[in-house]
């Protein structure tokens, strides 16, 4: 819950406006102390529409432990900043600023040290995966050693897509001598479900979501006696109940109060299969009376093998429950981004923090250089020319398929003529993907014309490397004959100076010679050009690679030098 406090008409206005579009805010009226007191008592967040100097002796008094008090962000009376005043990373001002600046248009302002210095938060790191920190976690110690640029040591039994890492973390490679990660270890982030890694002074173990366990249970077994078995059964793994992800069984026991007792307990889900999908695994202990009675010789091995995980413990058995440890593969994550064009201000911000999550960013040199800046510390970049479209999508799903993070950038919209269509048909199911939109070329253009795609339009590349010379002249036919706005992609090259002239005189059977043409060459760019022109005028030699032409249907028009084609509302 996110409490807001206000006391000017400003605050109040801009309080109640948040009140109004987020469903997880309570607006606390009277005076600003009581108001301030009792959310604190409620809330895990709060906004306070007033000066910081204000705020900050207003809230002192409660302040007691920075794992337990609510973030609180402060406002400002204009909206013009919003500040993370405390709890930035434990009680969550930082992402509450973000918020808050998105909604109210407000400038976030986070001076907390690793978003200063672009560093992750050792407190939230990997939280979007499902990472626990592991409690007597020296998250201050590391910090300030991650901080200052000293090594901090990376223990891991898998590479996880937790974005990058600045260059002053250096991984062991597992197999090494210590059997505890954290052992001798001044400064080290360890990522693992084995008890056998334990914190302490200088280390920092996060527990991941990487184990599934299978239950197999008789009708009425007790909720303490699977999560007994459960634990001990862990225990005597050296696995940490902190890294179970789900149990799993046989979708007859859907019903079974004890088994989901058991799970609410362990705050993990249950994933059901029917008996028929869990018969077709081999495993190392099936039963015959199990499969009399459900259908299946075996429920709690094969409900792991069910998940993808590997079994790492055989069945264990008590008095009326069986249960089996798998660990599941980790899933690496493949963002392919697009950046629209030419401008910064026109790059989206979910391509920003896409960028800012990803270790890797593979794509063209030019498109890698206009996201440099925003890319974090430990940022690793992969580029290849034009014409090695294939290779950069086999590296970004490489980097994805171990287990990392990897972005795949295009300009434009990276689904239009770009490299999503390719990435996705390489990727597979074993790899997260996420498709980032961004602003197309043609928008880009047409914004820059006025509002040629008013109706409806269609977009035709003219390149033939892909695409034979026939299909596309049979596309433009189509178009011309349905008087369809054409945005034209890859209108000519030096390799491909005919195709213009060719789709020029196609339109021009179906359409008047005073059409409306308008031609824009680096959209939104210090030296983008804008040039409005008619069909029958129209130059070939004036465009190359980086235009796009669109071409008005037969109700487009000028109006004031700005390129129209009416929806129909005047009429």
């Amino acid at each position: 819950m996110i409490g807001l406090v206000a006391t000017t008409r400003n605050g109040r206005r801009r309080a109640a406006h948040l009140a109004q579009i987020w469903e997880d805010a309570t607006l606390y009226g009277g005076k600003p102390s009581e108001a301030l007191r009792s959310a604190w008592a409620d809330c895990d967040g709060i906004v306070i529409f007033l000066a910081t100097g204000a705020a900050v002796r207003l809230a002192a008094p409660l302040l007691a432990d920075k794992r337990r008090d609510p973030g609180i962000v402060c406002v400002d009376d204009a909206a013009r900043y919003a500040v993370a005043l405390a709890g930035g990373h434990a009680g969550g001002a930082n992402e509450l600023t973000a918020r808050v600046g998105e909604a109210l248009g407000a400038e976030p302002i986070i001076t907390t040290a690793s978003e200063s210095l672009g560093l992750p938060a050792l407190d939230s790191l990997g939280e979007d995966l499902g990472f626990k920190v592991e409690e007597g976690s020296d998250l201050a110690g590391v910090g300030a050693v991650l901080v200052s640029g000293d090594t901090v040591r990376l223990v891991s039994e898998s590479r996880w897509p937790t974005g990058p890492l600045p260059d002053n973390v250096v991984t062991k490679i597992e197999g090494a001598s210590e059997e505890n990660g954290c052992e001798g270890a001044t400064a080290r982030i360890v990522i693992s479900d084995g008890l056998a890694d334990e914190p302490g002074p200088g280390c920092v173990v996060y527990r991941p979501p990487s184990l599934v366990v299978g239950v197999g249970c008789s009708r009425g077994a007790s909720r303490e006696e699977i999560l007994g078995l459960v634990r001990s059964t862990l225990r005597g793994a050296g696995l940490s109940e902190k890294s179970v992800a789900a149990l799993a069984s046989a979708d007859v026991k859907a019903d079974e109060p004890g088994l989901l007792k058991a799970a609410s307990s362990l705050d993990v889900p249950v994933r059901f299969r029917s008996a028929e999908e869990l018969s077709a695994f081999e495993v190392p202990n099936p039963s015959s009376v199990v499969e009399g009675a459900v259908g299946t010789p075996s429920v709690a091995e094969a409900s792991v093998l069910a998940a993808g995980a590997e079994l790492l413990v055989e069945k264990e058995k008590s008095r009326a429950a069986t249960v089996a440890v798998g660990r599941l593969p980790v899933r690496g994550k493949l963002r392919l981004v697009s950046l629209g064009p030419g401008s910064d201000a026109l790059i989206p911000p979910m391509a920003r923090e896409a960028l800012a999550r990803s270790e890797i960013v593979v794509g063209l040199e030019q498109y890698v250089e206009r996201v440099r800046h925003l890319l974090r510390p430990g940022t690793s970049i992969f580029t290849l020319p034009l014409g090695d479209e294939i290779a950069r999508c086999e590296k970004a799903l490489a980097e994805a398929r171990e287990g990392g993070s990897a972005a795949l950038v295009s300009s434009g919209d990276v689904g239009i003529y770009a490299m999503a269509s390719p990435a996705l048909e390489l990727a597979g199911a074993d790899v997260d993907v996420e498709v980032i939109p961004g602003i197309t070329a043609a928008q880009a253009a047409a914004s820059l014309l006025g509002s040629p795609l008013g109706h409806d339009h269609c977009s035709i590349s003219l390149s033939d490397l892909l695409t034979p010379w026939e299909i596309i002249e049979k596309r433009v036919g189509a178009a011309a004959m349905g008087d369809f706005v054409v945005s034209l992609y890859n209108p000519r090259s030096k390799g491909r100076d005919w195709q213009l002239g060719e789709v020029r005189s196609l339109l021009l059977e179906h359409r008047p010679p005073e059409t409306p043409v308008g031609i824009v060459k680096n959209a939104y760019r210090e030296d983008a050009e804008v040039t409005v022109t008619t069909l029958s005028a129209l130059r070939p030699e004036d465009v190359d690679m980086l235009t796009v032409v669109v071409v008005g249907n037969s109700r487009t028009k000028l109006v004031a030098g700005r390129v129209v084609t009416p929806r129909g509302y005047l009429d």
